[in-house]
């Protein structure tokens, strides 16, 4: 299923807008580690694929750059005896329907709990596919998501909006857990890509799904970002040596991966400082700005990114 890029690009102030451009441009060799797996594929469609990363554990890796746009987030399955959490609502309600049908043939059950990491459009305008056929999942996710998604996410999606209306309240305060049955999954509030973030985190798999506190070989979005924050938020969620991680956006991760990330975000603020010593505005650091190439290959599609950033960082400085 796609939509047009017109009517896509109307969520320019969200991942999904970042990620739209950048299929038009993106050079075929990251087009191809992009769809390259780490897990097991259990199941794929032009969109995406589900690959198995633990024991009754499924990450979705969103594949967007061919232009269907059905999840352009990633997320995932986490299965106990009693419960299937789904995390993510996706672009789509199809996105979200085709998770709930691979939780039903993977498990038998189609999701009992939905997490939502934050209100970006590409990660909730489709939490109602999860509905379909008369299912009632308990949706989780903080007050300050549902808020901003009823006031921020445009155009208005009344039928998402709707879903989220009787969601369970993640405490953005503290820790939550979330017993499924023989498994116990951590529910962690945190900030920084926006003002309210949650990661998932599965301590006997030292496994942690990051929302889009983490990317993976691609240049995150800033739009929301408050930089300092999202850099400790981040560095809080490293584990030991041997974890996976789930970015937002990108693929699967490891802890070489992971710790990449965290130097490219202090890359990001060091040039920015320095910038903003300078006296050089932000559109002009961006230009004459490239990622070192001690920090491997990034997906810089368009210097406006870059500029976003640093915007980012000036406002925080300032």
């Amino acid at each position: 299923m796609t939509i047009s890029r017109r009517d896509f690009l109307a969520t320019t102030g969200t991942c999904a807008a970042h990620l739209a451009l950048a299929g038009a441009i993106l050079p075929p060799a990251i087009r191809r580690r992009w769809t390259l797996p780490t897990g097991r594929v259990v199941a794929a469609e032009p969109f995406a694929r589900l690959e198995n990363v633990g024991k009754d554990v499924w990450a979705l890796i969103s594949t967007p750059l061919s232009g269907d746009f059905t999840t352009v987030c990633n997320g995932g399955l986490i299965a106990g005896k009693h419960g299937v959490l789904a995390i993510e609502g996706f672009m789509q309600p199809a996105g979200a329907r085709w998770l709930a049908t691979r939780a039903k043939e993977l498990t038998g059950s189609w999701p009992t709990h939905v997490l939502v990491t934050h209100y970006h459009s590409d990660h909730t305008n489709g939490v109602a596919g999860y509905f379909d056929g008369g299912m009632t999942p308990k949706i989780h996710s903080t007050a300050a998501t549902q808020s901003q998604v009823k006031d921020r996410n445009l155009p208005a999606d009344p039928s998402r909006e709707h879903a989220l209306a009787d969601a369970m309240m993640v405490d953005a305060a503290s820790a939550a857990k979330l017993d499924i049955g023989g498994r116990t999954v951590r529910l962690i509030p945190k900030s920084g890509h926006t003002a309210s973030d949650v990661a998932v985190v599965i301590d006997e798999l030292d496994l942690v799904f990051g929302g889009d506190l983490i990317w993976n070989a691609m240049f995150p979005n800033y739009v929301d970002a408050a930089p300092s924050t999202l850099a400790k938020s981040v560095a809080s969620l490293r584990r030991s040596a041997d974890a996976t991680y789930i970015p937002g956006h990108g693929p699967i991760a490891k802890t070489a991966e992971f710790d990449r990330y965290v130097a490219f975000l202090n890359e990001i603020e060091r040039a920015a400082r320095e910038g903003k010593q300078k006296g050089l505005d932000p559109k002009t650091l961006a230009e004459g700005y490239t990622v070192p190439a001690s920090l491997g290959e990034w997906t810089l599609f368009q210097k406006s990114f870059i500029e976003t950033a640093f915007k980012a960082w000036y406002k925080e400085i300032a």
